[in-house]
C-alpha cells in the first residue's frame, strides 16, 4: 500500500480515549463493519489494519472484536480466532444455545445426559431415549 493510500485510510479513523476503540469513520457494510476501498476493491477495514500493523491473520481464521464494536478497527482489540468460537464469543444464535443449561423439555445438560455431535451440537439424552421409545411404540402398534 501506497503512502497516499496509508493516509486516506488512517483518515478515517477516529480514537475514543475513553474506551481506547479505533473507531471507523468512513463508509460502513450493513454490518457495521468498515469498509475501504482501493485499487478498485472493497477490503473490510480492521483487517487492513491488522495486516498493517500486526501481520497476516492466520489462515482460517477470523478476527473476534475483542471490544465487541465492529467498526474498531484497534489491533489490540482483534484476535484471529475460529469462525466457531467468534459465533460462540457474540451476541448470535449459537453464543445464546451455549448458555443454555436445559434442553427445551426441561432436562440438564450435563455430562451424563448430554450427547455432543461431531458438529458440536449438544443433544439431550434422556430426550432421545423418549423418542425411540415412543417410535417403538408406534411401529409395536402397526404391527
Amino acid at each position: 500500500m501506497d503512502r497516499q493510500t496509508i493516509k486516506r485510510f488512517f483518515d478515517k479513523v477516529l480514537i475514543d480515549e475513553n474506551t481506547g476503540c479505533w473507531n471507523w469513520v468512513g463508509a460502513k457494510t450493513s454490518g457495521g463493519y468498515g469498509n475501504f476501498r482501493m485499487n478498485n476493491k472493497n477490503f473490510v477495514a480492521h483487517r487492513v489494519m491488522y495486516e498493517l500493523l500486526v501481520g497476516d491473520i492466520p489462515e482460517g481464521l477470523q478476527l473476534d472484536h475483542l471490544c465487541r464494536n465492529r467498526g474498531c478497527v484497534n489491533p489490540d482489540h482483534l484476535e484471529p480466532v475460529t469462525q466457531r468460537e467468534n459465533l460462540l464469543r457474540g451476541d448470535t444464535i449459537p453464543s445464546k444455545h451455549k448458555l443454555k443449561t436445559h434442553c427445551p423439555k426441561g432436562h440438564e445438560y450435563n455430562d451424563e445426559n448430554t450427547y455432543v455431535s461431531k458438529k458440536g451440537i449438544r443433544y439431550c439424552k434422556e430426550c432421545r431415549r423418549q423418542r425411540s421409545r415412543n417410535y417403538y411404540n408406534v411401529v409395536k402398534k402397526k404391527n
